[in-house]
């Protein structure tokens, strides 16, 4: 995973990525969490994984331990694996690329209510067939992350 993980910081830094998040994909029962931002916050209404900007100096999988931890008071116990990325312009403007992984996770949920207002698990037909306000990034790396 070490090695994979400079491989992608390289090619992040090389196609002038200036912000680098992270996002979890948390599953229990086939289903996978999501959150929704609340009115206030920016993307108001998103659906969206666990996920957040790595500060400067932090490497990417503590970065993902401190925002799931953040966002949803559970601890990362394991990486199961690197699912992809994408890329889209943060608030700010800046070019940010969202590194995606399948985790596993331990604790209670408790969302951060500044940041999001409702969580809930969803299977891929949920997702699929559904209204959620959810982008298409997100939608493609679930599919990647889950059975249908």
């Amino acid at each position: 995973m070490e090695e994979l993980i400079k491989t992608l910081l390289v090619k992040a830094q090389h196609d002038g990525v200036e912000k680098l998040v992270v996002g979890g994909v948390i599953c229990m029962e086939n289903k996978v969490l999501l959150l929704r931002r609340c009115p206030d916050e920016y993307l108001s209404g998103l659906v969206e994984l666990p996920s957040g900007k790595v500060d400067q100096g932090e490497e990417l999988l503590q970065a993902l331990a401190r925002e799931i931890k953040e966002e949803t008071n559970l601890e990362l116990i394991a990486v199961e694996s690197y699912i992809g990325s994408f890329d889209y312009h943060s608030g700010s403007g800046k070019k940010s690329r969202q590194f995606n992984f399948k985790i596993k996770t331990d604790g209670n949920i408790k969302i951060n209510p500044e940041e999001h207002d409702e969580y809930g698990f969803y299977s891929v037909n949920e997702i699929n067939g559904s209204s959620l306000n959810i982008s298409e990034f997100t939608k493609k790396i679930i599919l990647q992350s889950m059975p249908a």
